[in-house]
């Protein structure tokens, strides 16, 4: 059996911003591309993952958050995993929460899910295999998106799923989950939805 890695650290990037992000569309499956903003928010990244030594690199299937890998410089290293997608929010794709509240008054995605789509069943399920395979590798990078980085912060932290819904993420936000110093078997926020602006604010 492998022993856990416990200086581990997962650098997880949110994509770049998108039209939708900037209107607050939910966005799972439908490919969005980044808006020129988005892709320099993108490039801003390479000076803070670029004295990084990645063990590996895992990306979203979507277009927004491969482009956002590319032009963060870590695309020839970089994997598809289908367990990074964004929360597949079924027949709520491309609303936003506001509109959905007129319908559905008392909505919350992180106890109710999406009709059509997932239930916080089923993305426990999927962050907590994510998890699973990635706790005997090193430094990691992701690339993913809003609702699932959030997702997987929660149980990262050992927190049940609706927890996530006190987390956000900004586009193409650096959060770094890792392991408590004094207590290596405690997992960790170490930093969490930094933006380029914010890390060069810090140096």
């Amino acid at each position: 059996m492998n022993t856990p890695n416990r200086t581990q650290q997962i650098y997880y990037v949110r994509h770049g911003e998108t039209e939708w992000s900037l209107s607050g569309q939910h966005t799972g499956s439908t490919e969005i591309p980044l808006t020129e903003n988005g892709e320099r928010e993108a490039r801003a990244l390479i000076p803070w993952l670029m004295h990084t030594t990645f063990d590996r690199i895992l990306t979203s299937p979507r277009i927004r958050a491969r482009r956002t890998c590319e032009l963060a410089g870590l695309a020839d290293k970089a994997v598809v995993d289908p367990d990074l997608a964004e929360w597949d929010y079924g027949a709520y794709e491309g609303r936003r929460t506001v509109d959905i509240r007129l319908e559905r008054p008392r909505w919350n995605l992180w106890t109710d899910g999406c009709p059509g789509g997932e239930s916080p069943d089923d993305v426990t399920r999927r962050v907590d295999r994510l998890i699973s395979r990635l706790d005997d590798v090193g430094n990691i990078g992701l690339f993913a998106h809003g609702h699932i980085g959030c997702a997987l912060a929660a149980r990262w932290c050992g927190l049940a799923l609706n927890n996530g819904r006190v987390f956000t993420l900004r586009p193409a936000s650096l959060s770094i989950l890792g392991h408590d110093s004094r207590d290596p078997d405690v997992r960790v926020l170490a930093l969490w939805n930094a933006t380029p602006a914010q890390l060069n604010q810090s140096t």
